[in-house]
């Protein structure tokens, strides 16, 4: 596999930037806390840290409302710091994605307060301005993400304007070949300053239908979901133009190097995500899979999207696994402590590029924020349906002092009552969240089979998942072969490895195996209290356990 990027063998690390150290005191993360703390990563065993915007911005969507694509907002530090970071963390090794926001600007862009000075401004057609609809009104029923109507009234010039998210988040038109031109030149900026790849926020959303047609309702909304889901975004987002777009940004980091990736953030259906690999695979390298994050946490069900997932993957075409961000619930709340570790040897073992979320590593959980501290604009607009995002997005807990050692300040969030999970403490413990994804990693790096190997899901019933990693070895044509399987339940299961399948007793999990009769060997286990051989017979694992075996 000489030819294989490092991305395909890498893992990514995506770091939340208010909430990673602050270095200033202030109690916001900056770009030098990011610097000092990049041995973090490098003890861990990632391989790249992306890193959400830190972009000038006045905030309204905590910098994912971009005043300037080419600078630092002076809360994060300056762009000397950027360049520092960067130096540094190429120094240990480490690659650096930056999260490019190209759907929508801050409403305080210079391009928008151009465009809304008059229906002849130069740069009108920069943004989507539309006349009301005929009897008065928004020009459609399209829906912003964060509730109400998309389309904000200009009294001015008697146009709306559309925002997919906030009414300070305006829409750039991407049909106009000078905003292409416009972005594009913004990738290489950062290119320049050796950036080894971009995350790009809802590229999906990027075209909207031509003739602004009324999106469908749906019929499965129901009272209490969110505004959104009151339609099916057929017309407002995933348009077949959209590849083209990709082309040009896809072009754009070639020119840089073959090894700059390009991952487009898609929540999309499996068979809608794949396509963003694009025709002989000219899309983004990696359209993020979020199946993980979105799955009820079930072992047949866990299987299945993982079986739907490899089959849908077009030829060549990379897979990625991904199990938290800073929109989602953490995977410790979601699925509880013991079953996170088991996720994250699910999410180390598959095949694909893994990316981990801050704090995940440690196990760190949603921290509840009170309504009168709370930050995220869509909890603001839609309060009481638990669309909040503050609760995933709190401070990295660098050791157990009252502010976790993130700041001398204020912490811009609630740090949460969970003294013991914190870095300091964890990388003391052998048998902590952070060793667990340390040997993980060490694993995968160790052990082509894991990163690099194919992929094959054994059958099993019950809470079991099981599958093999191959990966031939050398040209004496061996092949090395790792088995893992994982516990999704609360009771004691085992797993006949030896024999080729496992009888349905009192335990009621069943399996078809495969061995040469060598015999097995635990790599690692998530109670990480077992190592070496394994006794004569069926595989036992405990409740809430992982496992990764080899022959002999």
């Amino acid at each position: 596999m000489e030819s294989t990027l490092w991305w395909q063998r890498g893992t990514i690390y995506q770091i939340y930037p208010r909430s990673f150290l602050d270095s200033n005191g202030d109690g916001i993360g900056d770009l030098e806390g990011i610097r000092q703390r990049l041995g973090h990563l490098v003890a861990l065993g990632v391989d790249a840290a992306w890193i959400s915007p830190f972009f000038p911005s006045p905030m309204a969507d905590f910098g994912y409302d971009v005043a300037d694509y080419c600078g630092v907002d002076p809360i994060f530090g300056t762009l000397e710091d950027f360049d520092r970071l960067i130096a540094e963390a190429h120094r240990l090794g480490l690659r650096i994605i930056l999260d490019f926001v190209p759907n929508h600007t801050s409403d305080q862009h210079p391009w928008f307060v151009e465009s809304r000075q008059g229906r002849d401004s130069a740069k009108r057609d920069w943004y989507i301005w539309r006349d009301p609809a005929p009897g008065g009104g928004p020009p459609n029923n399209w829906v912003s993400n964060f509730g109400g109507s998309a389309w904000q009234f200009d009294p001015a010039s008697g146009q709306y304007y559309y925002h997919a998210f906030l009414k300070e988040q305006p829409d750039l038109n991407w049909r106009n070949p000078a905003v292409v031109d416009a972005m594009m030149a913004a990738l290489r900026f950062w290119l320049e300053r050796g950036v080894d790849g971009f995350r790009v926020d809802v590229i999906w959303h990027l075209i909207k239908d031509g003739a602004f047609r009324d999106n469908p309702p749906n019929p499965g909304f129901s009272h209490g979901q969110p505004d959104i889901n009151r339609f099916l975004q057929i017309h407002s987002t995933d348009q077949p133009e959209i590849f083209r777009i990709i082309t040009r940004m896809r072009e754009t980091l070639a020119a840089y190097g073959g090894d700059r990736v390009l991952i487009g953030e898609i929540y999309l259906p499996v068979e809608r995500l794949v396509a963003y690999y694009g025709e002989r695979l000219a899309g983004v390298h990696l359209p993020f899979n979020f199946q993980l994050i979105l799955a009820s946490w079930n072992a047949r069900g866990i299987a299945r999207l993982i079986d739907d997932y490899e089959q849908a993957l077009p030829e060549g075409g990379w897979p990625n696994w991904v199990l938290g961000n800073h929109d989602q619930r953490r995977v410790a709340g979601r699925i509880g402590s013991a079953q996170a570790r088991v996720a994250a040897m699910l999410l180390l073992t598959l095949r694909g590029t893994p990316t981990i979320y801050y704090g995940d590593e440690l196990g760190m959980p949603d921290v509840p924020v009170p309504p009168a501290l709370a930050q995220d604009p869509w909890e603001r607009n839609e309060p009481g349906l638990g669309v909040g995002r503050d609760p995933e997005r709190t401070p990295m807990r660098w050791d157990a002092s009252p502010k976790a050692g993130f700041t001398t300040g204020e912490p811009w969030l609630p740090i949460g009552p969970e003294r013991e999970i914190n870095v300091a403490d964890e990388t003391a413990d052998p048998r902590s969240m952070f060793s667990l994804h340390r040997r993980l990693l060490g694993l995968r790096r160790a052990h082509e089979a894991l990163s690099l190997g194919q992929f094959e899901l054994i059958p099993t019933t019950g809470d079991l998942i099981a599958y093999r990693r191959r990966q031939e070895k050398g040209e004496g044509g061996t092949e090395e072969v790792l088995t893992v399987v994982l516990n999704l339940g609360s009771r004691d299961a085992e797993l006949d490895l030896g024999q080729g399948a496992l009888g349905h007793g009192a335990l009621g999990h069943g399996a078809v195996g495969h061995s040469t009769g060598a015999g097995w060997r635990c790599l690692v286990s998530t109670h990480l209290d077992r190592e070496g051989a394994e006794p004569a017979g069926p595989i036992r694992l405990r409740p809430d356990e992982g496992l990764v075996l080899a022959e002999g």
